[in-house]
């Protein structure tokens, strides 16, 4: 299975929505596609569900915190939200609960960050 993609913009957040596998052979597609969408489109927030993400290796752990390190370098957010208990449990090895702020559901991470659904 490969990684499928789906960016949208609400308001000012940028939602990255993830379903399949997410490894090293996706992971450079995935980094080239996000940058192309910050770099495109006025947000300053993201958004990331992997509710469908049912794989990811460590190569998708540094897009993700590549990503984080680029919103935060620019006063915004990042929220990862919907982790399937396969992916959680990289996040728990890999220290990324610490780093990255963590939600149950898309709808709470965007009343988070102020956006009206």
């Amino acid at each position: 299975m490969s990684l499928h993609v789906n960016f949208v913009v609400r308001e000012n957040v940028l939602l990255v929505r993830l379903n399949g596998e997410l490894d090293h052979h996706e992971a450079n597609r995935l980094r080239e596609a996000w940058q192309n969408e910050l770099a495109h489109n006025n947000v300053g927030h993201v958004i990331v569900n992997l509710e469908k993400l049912s794989f990811m290796d460590s190569s998708g752990l540094g897009v993700m915190l590549g990503r984080y390190k680029e919103i935060q370098s620019s006063g915004g957010e990042m929220v990862i939200c919907a982790l399937s208990p396969e992916v959680r449990r990289l996040f728990d090895l890999s220290g990324m609960f610490k780093i990255v702020k963590i939600v149950d559901n898309e709808e709470f991470a965007l009343e988070m960050l102020g956006v009206a659904s």
